[in-house]
């Protein structure tokens, strides 16, 4: 589930926002200004900023995103009132992906949200490869050294969500709405188990784990085959 982060200091704007987005099946994290947006924008995939914002305005902050080295890239949807082309090219060019002016339907916000979302994030391998681990995503299926693994749903989908992204370490909250989905009613505990049992189709030791690594305070992460075991 992609996740995005609204600015928008206009409450009644911001909750319209926030229900077409969610309703669109995306997750949202949404700010009245940019206090703490940066923070908020660690792990999520895109921003719809508004440019008149109370204290710091949404053009200050797009600076300020795009000078930030981990958070650069971050595609964003400028909102505003402005529509005079002058101050469109402004937006732009200070980094805003795509523009839009106020008024607009919710069908054309959700139309071109996406549409920055599908040019920066690559399309999900079919098939994903870790080591001596293969996951076909087309035919849900996995294989270790070659020999099919009985996994359920649920424990497929995890798993391969963490080797596509192998490496990175998710916590137990971000992988339940990447991977569970946000309507999910469950606790933590549930990733827990999930990755417990998946540890036991791995072969993988606990206290030595050559795939699923526990790291202490942060969450889980699929080690990358090139990190050894």
């Amino acid at each position: 589930m992609s996740h995005v982060v609204v600015i928008e200091d206009e409450g009644t704007v911001r909750d319209v926002l926030r229900f077409h987005l969610e309703r669109a099946g995306l997750k949202v994290t949404a700010l009245d200004s940019t206090h703490g947006g940066l923070e908020a924008l660690s792990g999520a995939d895109a921003l719809v900023l508004d440019w008149m914002l109370p204290g710091e305005s949404g053009l200050s902050f797009l600076r300020r995103l795009r000078a930030d080295h981990d958070l650069r890239r971050m595609p964003v949807l400028m909102l505003t009132a402005r529509a005079a082309e002058a101050e469109r090219v402004e937006g732009l060019e200070s980094g805003a992906d795509d523009y839009l002016t106020k008024p607009f339907s919710a069908a054309e916000l959700v139309a071109r949200v996406r549409a920055l979302l599908r040019r920066t994030q690559p399309d999900t391998p079919q098939t994903l490869s870790n080591g001596p681990l293969t996951v076909d995503v087309a035919a849900a299926e996995a294989r270790m050294q070659g020999k099919r693994l009985n996994l359920t749903r649920r424990e497929f989908d995890l798993l391969a969500f963490l080797t596509q992204h192998a490496g990175r370490v998710y916590s137990r909250t971000e992988l339940l709405d990447r991977v569970w989905g946000a309507d999910f009613l469950g606790g933590e505990r549930t990733v827990d188990q999930h990755v417990t049992q998946l540890r036991a189709h791995l072969g993988d030791d606990p206290s030595k784990p050559g795939f699923l690594e526990t790291v202490r305070g942060k969450g889980y992460r699929m080690r990358a085959w090139a990190e050894g075991v």
